[in-house]
């Protein structure tokens, strides 16, 4: 696996993007360069969600105010194993869900 970037989330555990990972968001609208985004919201995230299906998961979100209100959110799914973080995907949307 090739590593796009590594950061720290806001509780201080490393987070991973793959390149492959890195290639899905892209996909999404309004992702063409998205790795600091991603990486202000790991940081700074206005909140943190944890999955009601995998305990393993956390939805982060972060609010950027100057965007359109149907894609104010910026969402970073991560999953965590043996305390490191791997991204599974990001995309804007409009709420925090």
């Amino acid at each position: 696996m090739t590593i796009a970037f590594k950061t720290k989330d806001k509780n201080g555990k490393i987070v991973h993007l793959s390149n492959e990972r890195l290639k899905h968001i892209q996909r999404h609208p309004y992702m063409d360069d998205p790795l600091e985004n991603i990486k202000i919201t790991l940081n700074e995230p206005t909140t943190i969600i944890n999955s009601e299906e995998d305990k393993s998961i956390k939805y982060f979100y972060k609010e950027f105010k100057n965007r359109d209100k149907f894609e104010r959110y910026l969402f970073v799914s991560v999953k965590y194993l043996n305390n490191h973080g791997f991204i599974i995907t990001s995309f804007f949307t409009n709420r925090i869900a």
